[in-house]
């Protein structure tokens, strides 16, 4: 079993592009990665040479010191020697200086990610962790969105990283992208702030990185890295008002008249709901539900008929409407592009 399963790993790991991976830790995408990435290096160069010279010194005294039947003092104990001090030292001052080398260099990681300078081409986005999913607001864009974060490609000649101004609404999260930085804790009642400058344009994902509750594990991360005219196209696109499309008009009325819009905002309408995503241009993402489902009217249909078939532990209710109100909502719903 072993070997078919190593095998099998074996095979997956040719076969797969890890270097494409959205969330492999060895192919970093930007500056706060890199600093991580060279860190791990340091980290698992150490360990490892401790592991060989461990494991060697071990394994020589089991091959040069073990029992020989055949020796003439076989049947006698060993000598037995009590204390060293040159023995004693060496195993407390190099672990000592181990310790104290990897302290200083992770703290020059922390504090050269930390307090780099922003520039004043920097994006700003206010970023909020509910159970679960993720609100986006770009405050000098007046844009507001859920869960699929959209920034600019960082050119190192002109970069434009975009700071993230980090906090909770309800219990403890943390924000983590794997190829662009390191875990950032999102604390109720506190602003944690944390950069990122992709270099290339692409989807980057990443996860809640704190049990925050049942839906902890579907709590997920997608950035896309847009060019910087993709990236000003998507901000023209989201600070338009939503789509009034007239055969949706069914749909739209009877959204407005049952709980979504305690919940939910659709811009230029009465919905106004702060609990929930901001459905203004929910159609034209990729998923829904923090990530977890593909963007389909069939799946926004079973969603909304009962959330929690599609994502167990969601907070949204069912919303109980018959066959006809059900099929009209989820009419409305994907005309909102």
């Amino acid at each position: 079993m072993l070997l078919r399963s190593a095998s099998s790993c074996l095979a997956f790991a040719t076969s797969a592009d890890f270097t494409q991976s959205p969330t492999n830790i060895l192919a970093p995408a930007g500056t706060p990665a890199d600093s991580v990435f060279g860190l791990s290096m340091l980290v698992w160069g150490i360990t490892g040479g401790i592991f060989v010279v461990v494991g060697g010194l071990l394994l020589f005294s089991l091959i040069r010191y073990r029992h020989r039947p055949s020796a003439a003092d076989a049947d006698q104990e060993p000598a037995q020697i009590y204390g060293s001090n040159q023995i004693e030292l060496s195993w407390t001052v190099i672990p000592i200086l181990i310790v104290v080398m990897l302290f200083l260099a992770t703290a020059r990681v922390i504090f050269s990610t930390e307090h780099a300078q922003k520039p004043g081409s920097a994006l700003d986005v206010t970023v909020i962790g509910h159970q679960f999913w993720w609100e986006y607001r770009y405050p000098k864009l007046g844009i507001v969105t859920a869960n699929e974060l959209h920034v600019p490609v960082s050119d190192p000649k002109h970069p434009t990283p975009t700071y993230l101004t980090m906090s909770s609404a309800d219990t403890d999260h943390s924000f983590w992208i794997p190829r662009l930085a390191g875990k950032m804790d999102l604390i109720p009642n506190k602003v944690n702030v944390m950069w990122i400058d992709p270099r290339s344009a692409g989807l980057y994902l990443g996860q809640c990185a704190q049990y925050c509750g049942t839906q902890h594990a579907k709590m997920l991360l997608r950035v896309y890295a847009d060019s910087p005219a993709d990236f000003a196209a998507w901000v023209a696109h989201q600070q338009q008002a939503a789509a009034q499309n007239p055969d949706a008009a069914e749909g739209k009325a009877i959204f407005e008249h049952n709980a979504c819009i305690s919940c939910h905002t659709v811009a230029g309408t009465v919905a106004t709901g702060r609990f929930g995503p901001d459905l203004t241009h929910l159609a034209s993402r990729d998923t829904f539900a923090s990530g977890a489902v593909p963007m389909s009217q069939a799946n926004l249909r079973a969603f909304i008929d009962d959330p929690s078939q599609l994502k167990p532990g969601v907070l949204m209710p069912p919303m109980h409407l018959n066959q006809h109100d059900l099929d009209a909502v989820t009419a409305y719903l994907v005309t909102l592009k």
